[in-house]
C-alpha cells in the first residue's frame, strides 16, 4: 500500500451558460490534454486507472460516460464512471492508489446543463410514487429547507443575501466563472424570486464545463512534480432520503463527513488549522449551514460568522475565494472543480484570488436535495 496521495495536476475549462462550441468530449480533451501535458504522462504507458463523474440523466443517454471514454483512456482498459459529485471522485480516487492497486488515476467530471431542464431533472431524484408526483426538485426543496433553517435558528433574510453578496464579488476575480458582480444586500434579495425565499442571485446558475485532474501515488508524485499537493483527509456521509425524515435545519451527514477527513488528516480546530475552505453552496443558505457542518462556528451561528465578515476574501476563515458555485459551475462537475482551486490555492497559483501563505484547505462537495451526501477532503503542502 501506499503512504500518500498526492494531486499532480488540475485543470477546467472556461465556465459559460452554453458551450455550443464543444460536445462532451471535446470539453473532457481540453482539460485532459492539459493534465497530461502538463505532468509528461500518457494514457498509455502511464495512467492506470481513470474516472469519470458524469450523470445519464444531465447527459440525455444512458451510459454518460460512453461518449467520454476513448478520451479518458477508457477503451480496453480500466474506466470507473460515478454519479455523484466531483469531490467523491476524489474519494473514490485516493481510496483506489491508498488500496495499492493504481498508481496513477486520471479524473474527469463533465456537464452541459444548457442542453436540459434543471427542474425536471432534479425532479426525478425523488422516489417515484409521492415526492416526485408533487412536482419537488432541489429548487422547492431547498426553499423548504432554507425556511425550516432561518426560523429554527432565527437567521435573518440580509445574513444569507450577504453569502451571494460575498461569492458573486469573490467570482469576479476568477478568470473562468461567469456569474459576478457587485452586489449590495437590497439587490441580491430583490432579484425574481425562485422559490421563497430563495432568489435568482442566490442559486448557482445553468453553467457547461468540465474539469480534470490526476492523482498519484507518493513514489510517482515526487517524480513528477516538486509542487505536489496532498490528500490528507477524505470523509463521507449519506442522510436520510425522505425530506420528511430529516431536521433540514441542520446537516449531520456533514458532520459526520468532516469529522472522518478531520480525524484522518489531524486537523484538531478548523478555525484554527485550515487557511482556506471551498464549499458546495447551490443556494446561499447552504454556505451558512455548511459553517456549521465543517465546525467553523457553533449550529444556528452561520448568519453571526457571516456577519462578522470573518469567511470574506480578506477574513480570517476565508470561504469559497472562487466565487463558489454561485460564480457558476456545472451539477457534478462542482466539487472537483472545488478541489481544483484548493490544489490552486496550494501551489500559490490561484492569481487574484490567491489566499496568502495558504497551507491547508478544506473542500466540501453535495449530492442529493438539501445536501444528502456530503464528502469532505483535507488538501495540504506538506
Amino acid at each position: 500500500m501506499t503512504d500518500r496521495v498526492a494531486i499532480v495536476a488540475a485543470a477546467k475549462t472556461g465556465f459559460s451558460p452554453s458551450r455550443s462550441d464543444a460536445n462532451y468530449s471535446e470539453l473532457a480533451y481540453e482539460v485532459i490534454e492539459k493534465v497530461l501535458t502538463e505532468t509528461g504522462l500518457t494514457i498509455g504507458d502511464d495512467i492506470d486507472n481513470s474516472i469519470s463523474c458524469s450523470h445519464d440523466i444531465w447527459d440525455g443517454q444512458t451510459i454518460s460516460n460512453i461518449g467520454i471514454t476513448d478520451v479518458i483512456g477508457g477503451h480496453l482498459r480500466n474506466e470507473e464512471k460515478m454519479a455523484m459529485d466531483g469531490s467523491t471522485a476524489v474519494y473514490y480516487g485516493t481510496i483506489a492508489i491508498l488500496s495499492g492497486e493504481y498508481n496513477l488515476t486520471l479524473l474527469l467530471a463533465h456537464t452541459k446543463m444548457s442542453q436540459t431542464n434543471r427542474n425536471i431533472v432534479n425532479n426525478d431524484a425523488f422516489e417515484p410514487i409521492f415526492s416526485r408526483k408533487l412536482g419537488l426538485d432541489y429548487t422547492s426543496a431547498g426553499a423548504l429547507q432554507a425556511t425550516r433553517y432561518m426560523h429554527v435558528h432565527g437567521i435573518q433574510r440580509d445574513q444569507v443575501a450577504k453569502v451571494a453578496v460575498k461569492n458573486l464579488g469573490n467570482a469576479s476575480r476568477n478568470e473562468t466563472a461567469h456569474n459576478f458582480g457587485f452586489y449590495s444586500v437590497e439587490d441580491i434579495i430583490e432579484s425574481p424570486v425562485l422559490a421563497t425565499p430563495i432568489t435568482q442571485k442566490e442559486m448557482a446558475p445553468d453553467t457547461d464545463g468540465a474539469v480534470a485532474m490526476i492523482l498519484a501515488s507518493e513514489k510517482a508524485a515526487k517524480k513528477i512534480t516538486k509542487n505536489p499537493v496532498w490528500v490528507n483527509g477524505i470523509g463521507s456521509s449519506y442522510d436520510a432520503h425522505y425530506l420528511g425524515d430529516r431536521d433540514l435545519a441542520m446537516s449531520r451527514a456533514l458532520e459526520q463527513a468532516a469529522g472522518r477527513a478531520y480525524a484522518m488528516a489531524g486537523i484538531k480546530n478548523p478555525v484554527k488549522d485550515v487557511d482556506v475552505f471551498e464549499v458546495g453552496e447551490e443556494f446561499a443558505h447552504q454556505e451558512l449551514m455548511w459553517y456549521e457542518g465543517l465546525g467553523l462556528c457553533e449550529a444556528g451561528k452561520g448568519g453571526e460568522l457571516i456577519d462578522s465578515g470573518r469567511t470574506l476574501f480578506e477574513g480570517d476563515i476565508p470561504v469559497n475565494p472562487s466565487g463558489g458555485l454561485l460564480g457558476g459551475v456545472p451539477a457534478n462537475v462542482a466539487g472537483l472543480h472545488s478541489v481544483a482551486e484548493a490544489f490552486l490555492q496550494l501551489r500559490g497559483e490561484a492569481g487574484r484570488r490567491q489566499v496568502k501563505d495558504a497551507g491547508v484547505a478544506v473542500v466540501q462537495g453535495q449530492s442529493g436535495h438539501c445536501g444528502q451526501h456530503h464528502c469532505v477532503v483535507v488538501l495540504g503542502r506538506d
